[in-house]
């Protein structure tokens, strides 16, 4: 009998990961995510060796997935139920089991590299791509505008000028954009303090991020009137991000036995409606990084918007020849056919940087 170590979830995207995972429980858990995204039925292990032809007895196969369950990687949700994969398994079979895509996957590879530039506009071709991956995958698919990255802010300058209170904003060494403000009363000698601890704050806090919620209770005044300044900027810079996303196939989530009631796809269509960018994971760097690693796959309560902690998220990147980005991604529920969303998107994603470069 082959030994094992306890499988850690955040290892799992280690250099060897499958070093503590014996072939057969690896056998098993791709056999029982293929199952489960089929036929959304837990599985015992009769039913895998019957359809997967596993080359081990039902006893043999029922202590690996036995051996599983223990790992975290399998659930059972009810007693007398069979087994289904978890959130920790997804992730180990998205990591290393993943197969190669379908038949779909392919046909749309081959689809989209015959198309060209014929469009009348931008959006009739990312409308298009977004139709075309949703008719495939009966998911979800976003595509972004492409955009320029805006500039992350590295650093604060406060300067008072008669009752004004100029902040000038370092955003890289040759972009600095400037903000006129009311003084606010009292505050002038707040503001050295002011200006020190939010800089302390964006070099140390992640992606440029200001803790307001810690600012000292003395800066109130003066720290309220720059918050609100410094937030009305990004919004301002930020402008018509929720018109720069095209979607298509939110209907499609419906016949999904996940979204089957009305309650449990609310607050993804809340997220679509009103803040479709933030269904795409952080940009690469920051504090919960895109997770290149496992090509752009978010799975459950990895995303950090909680409206999307059932459901799993495929997104890929492109980019355009004068350095806009923009997105393509999948939603849908956590069973879903990962080879065939992940080739599919990165599929859109190539022949928009094609296209657009």
């Amino acid at each position: 009998m082959e030994a094992t170590t306890p499988y850690d979830p955040k290892r799992s995207q280690s250099p060897h990961p499958l070093e503590t995972l014996p072939r057969r429980q690896q056998e098993v858990l791709q056999a029982t995510v293929r199952h489960y995204v089929d036929t959304v039925e837990p599985v015992g292990s009769h039913a895998l060796v019957r359809r997967f032809a596993l080359p081990a007895s039902p006893a043999t196969v029922r202590s690996a997935m036995g051996a599983l369950e223990q790992r975290g990687l399998l659930t059972q949700p009810h007693p007398s139920a069979g087994r289904i994969p978890s959130q920790q398994g997804y992730r180990l079979y998205v990591d290393q089991l993943l197969p190669a895509p379908g038949a779909a996957a392919l046909q749309l590879d081959r689809e989209l590299a015959g198309i060209s530039l014929q469009w009348a506009a931008l959006d009739d071709l990312l409308q298009h791509l977004a139709r075309r991956l949703a008719d495939l995958t009966g998911l979800l698919s976003l595509i972004s505008r492409p955009r320029r990255t805006r500039p992350l802010l590295q650093d604060v300058r406060l300067v008072v000028n008669s009752d004004r209170l100029l902040v000038f904003l370092v955003q890289g060494a040759a972009l600095t954009t400037s903000l006129n403000l009311r003084l606010p009363g009292g505050s002038v000698e707040q503001l050295p303090l002011l200006e020190r601890w939010t800089n302390d704050q964006l070099h140390s806090q992640p992606i440029g991020r200001i803790a307001w919620e810690r600012l000292p209770a003395q800066l109130g005044a003066s720290g309220g009137v720059l918050r609100q300044a410094l937030e009305s900027h990004a919004k301002i810079g930020a402008g018509g991000e929720a018109d720069a996303m095209l979607a298509a196939g939110l209907g499609g989530l419906l016949g999904q036995p996940e979204f089957s009631r009305t309650s449990t796809l609310l607050s993804l269509v809340q997220l679509v409606e009103n803040g479709p960018q933030l269904v795409l994971g952080p940009e690469p760097g920051g504090l919960g990084a895109e997770p290149d690693a496992s090509g752009g796959i978010w799975i459950g309560s990895e995303h950090p918007h909680t409206a999307l902690g059932q459901c799993a998220v495929v997104q890929a990147p492109y980019h355009t020849a004068d350095g806009s980005r923009g997105h393509v991604a999948l939603v849908g529920p956590m069973r879903m056919a990962y080879a065939t969303a992940r080739s599919a998107v990165h599929s859109v994603a190539s022949i928009l940087q094609r296209l657009l470069s």
